[in-house]
């Protein structure tokens, strides 16, 4: 069932018919719970990000300078410098892959675990306050909110299906992710300017696709309140996943840095 051409009733998953009005009050619900979920998952990111970074830095000369009147105090030099810093960058992924695996668990559990990974990510994304001046990374998160939510709209308003392009997103994303590792080795700095650039046109297009996916897939777990709630999860990691990559990237070709 389309949601461009519903009838008067719809048919939920447990087989009770569900009146149009209750259907289109359901959708917006299930729409908001996610586009919450995600909200409040970047501002714990921040929060984290913002706490770790003034625990990490000081004015305070140490034996750790990374730019002018800025130095690494123990905790910093022990997140940035020692091996745990591998566990800062590859926790996200873990928590990532932990959640894709775990849509059997009660929503509970994967909301839990949901915030969690935000608060991972957010020492992970303290790193951005170290290498870009404060007001130039503010001024790219306002930007990377005001372009999220238009393709948001217009993947959650157009009646033209996405689907192909999403595809292509897709590949488009593989693309950039080898081109990437190779990029690691051959040190191209006109290369990764072309990778930023083409990555952020691909997650601009993958959340498009993906809010419009997420308003189909409503379809599927209609009537099943605790399937909509484990969906919205999943769905807020989705686009929050959209919007850190897009503000990563605008950051890189936008942002100011320290040392500038």
């Amino acid at each position: 069932m389309s949601n461009f051409d519903r009838n008067a009733t719809v048919w939920g998953p447990t087989g009770a018919r569900i009146g149009s009005a209750e259907y289109d009050l359901g959708l917006r619900s299930y729409m908001l719970g996610i586009y919450n979920h995600m909200t409040l998952a970047l501002g714990i990111s921040a929060l984290v990000a913002w706490g770790t970074f003034m625990a990490a830095v000081t004015s305070e000369p140490t034996a750790y300078r990374i730019a002018s009147e800025m130095y690494l105090t123990d905790i910093g030099a022990a997140i940035y410098l020692s091996p745990l810093k591998w566990i800062v960058m590859l926790a996200p992924l873990g928590f990532v892959m932990f959640m894709s695996f775990s849509v059997n668990r009660s929503y509970q559990t994967l909301l839990t675990t949901f915030w969690a990974f935000a608060a991972v990510m957010g020492i992970s994304l303290s790193t951005v306050f170290l290498v870009f001046k404060i007001g130039s990374v503010v001024q790219v998160l306002f930007m990377t909110a005001a372009t999220f939510g238009a393709l948001s709209l217009y993947g959650y308003t157009t009646r033209r299906s996405l689907s192909a392009m999403g595809t292509f997103m897709m590949m488009g994303l593989f693309g950039i992710i080898i081109a990437s590792v190779v990029n690691i080795f051959v040190q191209s700095s006109a290369l990764q300017f072309g990778l930023n650039v083409l990555g952020i046109l691909v997650f601009a297009g993958l959340t498009a696709w993906d809010t419009q996916r997420l308003k189909d897939q409503y379809d599927e777990v209609v009537g099943d309140a605790e399937l909509v709630g484990k969906v919205s999860v999943m769905g807020a990691l989705t686009l929050y996943l959209d919007f850190i990559n897009m503000f990563q990237l605008l950051l890189q070709l936008f942002g100011q840095r320290n040392n500038d």
